[in-house]
């Protein structure tokens, strides 16, 4: 059976890294696969057998040159913080002085400093505030390949050593400029640049920590009478929780006494507080508005919905999108690319030029300029901040892939009851053929009974309503698609739709004129028979379901962003039509069975559609799946959401368009990363390579580069949804 290790890698610095921490966990024998993520710095590993030893992960790890621990699962790690901050300031005031004479040079002014003083003032920046630099570059050497790291070494290491050799050349009296402040200075911008990188990453990962402020560390638990304050690892499942208005809900649980209003916008995004009393469930993290609830707690822990939600955000978040993979394969191979063509530089420069030191120089600037952390940082940093405000709006991605698919969608399918209605059907019609209309709701609830279907319920209701008693029924089962059937005092009776009637070859026509009339109004119909010996038709059902406040200005919103929309409904013509028409949908599907809907799915896919379908129902869970993205609602079944790469946690049509938005957007900030990350390799190391950049230029644009990486992705924090 195939299991995942969570791990957090600490000591990466590049895309390079990445690369070689992923080859030295596949090699574990039992590792199926191993996907490393720079911005979250965590590891996932495959196994495909229990014989995978925690151990056995962590030594591959720091035999790469890294470090790790295992990432606990029920709570996930905070972000670190950006430490680093005194290093850089102590390196800048080291190193200002050494850059000072550079701009008095360019005033007339002659500020240079003694060559003893520039080297005791460069020294401590190159070997003991850029030590970090010369570990990892050699645990990269040892692992026999390079890194960011080994490139700043290598580069500021040769600058400081020209500078020493021209020192002791001169003896210090002249005649020889000193580069001293090439070596410090870049070492001060990159590590500016990593503490910048650090705090904007940081920030990527505000949606977790949000998320996990929202779990209590207590509860207050009522046991024997008495209410205890307790730690919330004790509390377990059926225990009665006491919360107070203001408060937060501890836990998942079911309200047991009191009513009140909770806030559950962190949770779904909804911004208004909605209404709980007695049997409603409650969801851990809500707040509580003014009553005193009584709950009994359903999940705790690791079960909880917020605790689901936050393993997913955090899973989606440090899966690799497929685009990434062409950025590792660049990657596999650039630091040693870069170090050809800076001895190539070397060896140009000196042996045509015949200078020397200039070549070192220029050798320098192409090491120092080339830092591939901006490749890197490039995806994952714009996936972590498009999950990240995707979840504050109530959409939580559990399958990166669909977030980077969903950006191509053209066309949205909808599921109609539940999706696009409220999902509260109510009974509005009941006509017997021989107008007996309590022996006709009786039959129809019997075969109704222990169904979950808002039809069901609609009829139970209408029965319950008219004291109607209801017979008990033998043999239940469900027709998929179709009804439902069972033994009812002896006859075998079914229910279901016009297809089941016609299937079963039951006569209509002594209700048909009505049942045309139902469905023209948009009504829902279902057909009663007896199948005991000749098939007959006993009466119809009709029910009426109101559409979503929302579902409207969903499909104007996602035909104003050029998506065509289709109804895909198990419902007769007439209701799907009268649907469609109403909410300005481009084409309806009608009377389809699930399986029908996969198939109209595969027809769409295969014309060249790229097809993303919402629905909320065990039913919808073959289309989800069939689609190339699943939106399924949070408010329907758990089989729809695990089969959905998106899960709505609002039952609202609008968040398919949001969804869409978010991933549109997310994938515009990815391509203007890579474009810019490529960009500026391509053109910074021919710059540097043809002398037309300084060492120090170098350095800063090369912490600029992986900066301006992260910032452009944090700009997806401001989207906001459209009313």
């Amino acid at each position: 059976m195939n299991t995942t290790t969570a791990l957090t890698i600490e000591g990466m610095s590049c895309a390079s890294c990445v690369s070689r921490v992923e080859k030295a966990l596949a090699r574990v024998p039992g590792v199926s696969a191993a996907s490393v993520n720079l911005a979250t710095e965590t590891a996932e590993v495959s196994l495909t057998g229990a014989t995978v030893t925690t151990e056995a992960l962590l030594a591959a790890v720091k035999q790469a040159g890294y470090s790790a621990h295992l990432r606990q699962s029920d709570r996930p790690e905070p972000a670190p913080a950006a430490s680093g901050g005194w290093q850089v300031v102590l390196a800048a005031a080291l190193s200002l002085p050494l850059a000072l004479p550079m701009a008095g040079m360019l005033a007339g002014a002659d500020w240079m400093l003694p060559g003893w003083l520039q080297l005791l003032l460069a020294t401590p920046v190159q070997f003991w505030l850029g030590a970090r630099f010369y570990r990892a570059g050699w645990k990269a050497l040892r692992a026999g390949s390079g890194n960011m790291d080994l490139l700043v070494a290598l580069g500021t290491s040769a600058a400081y050593g020209l500078s020493l050799y021209l020192l002791w050349q001169h003896g210090g009296h002249g005649g020889a400029h000193l580069y001293f402040e090439a070596s410090a200075v870049v070492i001060t911008l990159v590590l500016l640049g990593k503490w910048l990188e650090a705090r904007a990453r940081r920030q990527t990962s505000d949606a977790i920590r949000a998320l996990q402020a929202l779990r209590p560390e207590t509860a207050r638990v009522r046991r024997k009478g008495q209410d205890l304050e307790l730690p919330l690892a004790q509390v377990v499942v059926g225990d009665l929780v006491v919360v107070r208005p203001g408060e937060r809900v501890p836990v998942d649980a079911v309200v047991v006494e009191g009513s009140s209003e909770l806030d559950e916008s962190l949770l779904t995004g909804e911004s208004l507080p909605v209404a709980r009393g007695p049997g409603g469930r409650v969801t851990g993290g809500a707040v509580n508005g003014q009553g005193l609830l009584l709950l009994r707690t359903a999940a705790v822990g690791a079960e909880t919905t917020l605790a689901r939600i936050v393993r997913l955000v955090e899973s989606a978040q440090a899966k690799k999108a497929p685009v990434q993979r062409l950025v590792d394969q660049v990657s596999a191979v650039f630091v040693p690319v870069i170090l050809v063509i800076a001895l190539a530089t070397l060896l140009a420069w000196g042996l045509m030029a015949g200078d020397w030191e200039r070549a070192v120089l220029h050798a320098v600037a192409v090491l120092v300029i080339a830092c591939p952390c901006a490749l890197g940082l490039a995806t994952p940093a714009a996936i972590m901040a498009g999950t990240g405000v995707a979840a504050r709006h109530g959409i939580l991605i559990k399958d990166v892939e669909a977030l980077e698919i969903a950006h191509k969608v053209t066309v949205v399918a909808f599921d109609k009851t539940g999706t696009l209605t409220e999902g509260r059907p109510e009974l509005v019609a009941a006509q017997a053929l021989d107008g007996d209309r309590p022996a006709l709701l009786a039959a129809a609830a019997a075969l109704q009974q222990g169904s979950e279907h808002p039809l069901a319920r609609a009829v139970l209701s209408a029965a319950s309503a008219e004291s109607i008693a209801v017979p008990a029924a033998q043999g239940l089962r469900a027709l998929p698609g179709r009804g439902v059937a069972a033994a009812v005092d002896g006859r075998e009776l079914r229910l279901g739709s016009t297809r089941l009637m016609d299937e079963l070859q039951v006569g209509l026509s002594g209700l048909a004129g009505l049942a045309a009339q139902l469905q023209g109004d948009g009504r829902t119909v279902s057909w009663v028979a007896d199948v005991t010996d000749t098939p007959r038709l006993i009466g119809l059902l009709a029910f009426g379901d109101k559409l979503k406040p929302t579902a409207a200005r969903a499909m104007a919103r996602l035909a104003a962003m050029h998506v065509r929309t289709v109804l895909l409904s198990g419902d007769n013509r007439g209701a799907a039509q009268a649907v469609g028409q109403a909410l300005g949908i481009a084409e309806v599907r009608a009377e389809v069975l699930p399986e029908d809907k996969a198939r109209i799915l595969g027809e769409l896919k295969a014309g060249g559609a790229t097809v993303a379908m919402v629905g909320d129902g065990i039913n919808d869970a073959p289309a989800l799946a069939a689609a190339d993205v699943g939106m399924a609602m949070s408010s329907g079944t758990d089989v729809a959401m695990h089969a959905a790469g998106i899960t709505l946690m609002r039952g609202d049509p609008a968040l398919a368009a949001d969804a869409i938005d978010i991933s549109r957007r997310t994938w515009s900030k990815i391509r203007q990363n890579l474009f810019w990350a490529f960009v500026y390799n391509l053109v910074g190391v021919p710059l540097a390579a043809f002398g037309l950049l300084s060492p120090v230029l170098a350095g800063a644009a090369m912490a600029l580069s992986s900066v301006s990486v992260v910032g452009n992705a944090l700009l997806l924090r401001r989207w906001k949804g459209k009313p």
